[in-house]
This record gives C-alpha cells, sequence and structure tokens, in this order.
C-alpha cells in the first residue's frame, strides 16, 4: 500500500523543492489535484501548516477537497504531508530531494494508513488504483522537471 517514483532533474534541490512545497502551484504540475489552498492563517510551508486540496480523482471526477497536514518540511532535502478524511489519515505523501552529479533525484512517494478499510480497498481496487499513482507521480516530476530545467511554457 506504498509506493515510489524517482525522477533525475538538472536542476538544484532548493529550487525544485520551493515548486513542491508551495502547494498553491500543485494544479500546475499534478493530473489529479487542480488546486490547493493554505488553511488555517498558514501562508507557506512549514510542519503542521494545514491546507486543502481540490481532487479530480482519476483526472475524471468526481471532483472534491481533501485536508491535508505538512508532516515534512526540510528546505532542499524533503516536503512531506498527510491527507485526511473525517479526522483519520488516509495517506501520506512525501517527496524526497537527494543531490546526485548535474542535479537532483526526486522521489515522490505514497504510503496509506494501514486501516480495515484501506485492505478491503487495497484488495478490490489496488492494483488498478496502484497503476493511476505511478502514472500520476511519474507526470508530476516529468511536469517539475520541465519547468525546472527548461523554464515555464
Amino acid at each position: 500500500m506504498r509506493d515510489e517514483v524517482t525522477v533525475h532533474m538538472r536542476a538544484p534541490a532548493a529550487q525544485i523543492w520551493d515548486l513542491v512545497a508551495d502547494v498553491r502551484k500543485t494544479g500546475r504540475f499534478s493530473p489529479e489535484t487542480v488546486r490547493a489552498e493554505w488553511q488555517g492563517g498558514a501562508t507557506g510551508p512549514a510542519p503542521g501548516a494545514r491546507f486543502r486540496g481540490q481532487v479530480k480523482r482519476n483526472g475524471r471526477g468526481p471532483l472534491y477537497w481533501t485536508e491535508c497536514e505538512v508532516t515534512a518540511c526540510v528546505p532542499g532535502r524533503e516536503f512531506g504531508f498527510s491527507v485526511s478524511a473525517a479526522n483519520r489519515v488516509l495517506n501520506n505523501w512525501h517527496y524526497r530531494f537527494v543531490p546526485n552529479g548535474d542535479g537532483t533525484d526526486v522521489t515522490e512517494s505514497y504510503a496509506l494508513q494501514d486501516s480495515v478499510g484501506t485492505r478491503i480497498y487495497w484488495a478490490l481496487a489496488g492494483r488498478a488504483r496502484r497503476r493511476t499513482n505511478r502514472r500520476g507521480m511519474t507526470e508530476t516530476l516529468q511536469r517539475i522537471r520541465a519547468v525546472v530545467e527548461d523554464g515555464p511554457a
């Protein structure tokens, strides 16, 4: 109930981290999350900062909001957040930035919270969801790479 994708980007870790950690830019890169906004007085990334994201499931719908909280926030090294519903964490997303040669290896990962509900969901739809998540993580990282290597379109 977890997976990850790594893409090498010819850019410094700090530059890539700035794009990822500014959740207001998520809709520019993600095929499922169309927008995100800071909540509760948060104005930027910090441990415990809250935001909400509007998700278009599988890129088609339905459209709904998720509640999120920053769980890892080390500039240039890592950024992570949990996704909750009804005050229960469902999923954790994480980005890791590792300098390598002419740039940075960026790893995006997710880990579903272990529960009876997620085990049932994963047993029924896990294979298809894993493929969708891998495709989405790859697309997200490729879109970020295009911006940091080639500049905004």
